[in-house]
């Protein structure tokens, strides 16, 4: 039975389906990093598999593309060694005319246990989970601007990883907040996790006014934005979801907020460079930036296959 204060845990209080980092006590978020941290080592093995999810099968339903967090979803539960089905649900039964909940009803008919949702609307995923039997478990993998918790859930463990504690921390989330449910996740987390000061960086047109009360300190340029910053979290910025002239150019957004050698100096020395991906090279940041010795945004994608591992495994042992 789910709990009624939040959809996403059971009455036990433990996760069964990730929606959202929003409203996810500490605990929680902590025990998906730890047991993150027992499937890196299996990244690392000649035999890349363990068989905790044997017989299980995970649908990836993605509304949306995106190429690289299905590929990593699918890495993940092959590894766990479930069954997993790719849909390419926007060319098959949405794009005929069936409703959402018709869609998912079919698919559970197919004994699924997993579904990994990605979808333009915000909420959809939320939706899902309110529909679907007792022992099925919903990961959201991204809807609309709202939420994208296991991309931030591998942020965490990649500061975590690079930095350990979170309490003495200054991390700056950089450019088209506005448009980002990475950055609102990312928020989310580092704020539960005791993040020291979280700043949002970037011009007024791309910072929404709700951001502030969520414990974040504004900053409109890049030198107030990133100085003595210890992580530097870049945002790709999002063309396909602007409407209207919210910026004069990308050439401009890159000479104002787009992260060169010479900027990254105002960091910390050993600051560390994210990005989810994919990267706009001398849009929002300058290639020598992503290929320097600051940058971690390759492991962050190897990490993004244990996190997500850990996720599922965490919603599939939590059965109601």
């Amino acid at each position: 039975m789910l709990n009624q204060r939040n959809p996403q845990l059971n009455q036990q209080g433990e996760l069964i389906h990730l929606l959202s980092t929003e409203g996810l006590p500490k605990s929680i978020l902590t025990h998906v990093l730890d047991t993150a941290t027992n499937f890196v080592s299996v990244n690392n093995r000649e035999v890349k598999k363990v068989p905790l999810l044997r017989g299980k099968s995970v649908f990836n339903l993605f509304f949306e593309n995106s190429t690289r967090t299905r590929t990593t979803f699918e890495i993940a539960a092959t590894r766990l060694s479930a069954d997993v089905i790719n849909l390419d649900i926007a060319r098959s039964s949405a794009s005929k005319g069936e409703s959402l909940l018709d869609t998912i009803a079919n698919l559970s008919a197919m004994a699924a246990d997993i579904f990994v949702v990605r979808h333009s609307e915000s909420g959809a995923p939320y939706l899902i989970a309110q529909h679907v039997a007792p022992h099925v478990h919903v990961i959201n993998a991204g809807d609309g601007s709202h939420a994208h918790p296991t991309q931030a859930l591998l942020d965490m463990y990649t500061i975590r990883h690079y930095k350990g504690d979170f309490s003495n921390l200054t991390v700056a989330i950089v450019g088209d907040v506005l448009h980002s449910r990475v950055a609102r996740s990312d928020i989310h987390a580092l704020t539960t996790l005791g993040c020291a000061e979280v700043r949002v960086v970037g011009p007024k047109t791309l910072v929404p006014d709700d951001v502030a009360p969520m414990g974040v300190r504004v900053c409109h340029t890049l030198t107030e934005g990133i100085k003595g910053c210890d992580v530097i979290i870049m945002l790709r910025l999002q063309n396909e979801r602007m409407s209207g002239a919210l910026l004069p150019s990308s050439q401009e957004f890159f000479k104002s907020f787009g992260l060169t050698q010479d900027k990254l100096q105002l960091a910390k020395p050993h600051a560390i460079v994210m990005h989810p991906g994919p990267i706009n090279r001398g849009v929002e940041i300058d290639s020598a930036v992503v290929d320097g010795s600051q940058s971690v945004i390759l492991p962050q994608v190897t990490f993004g296959i244990a996190v997500r591992m850990a996720v599922m495994s965490i919603v599939a042992g939590n059965e109601a």
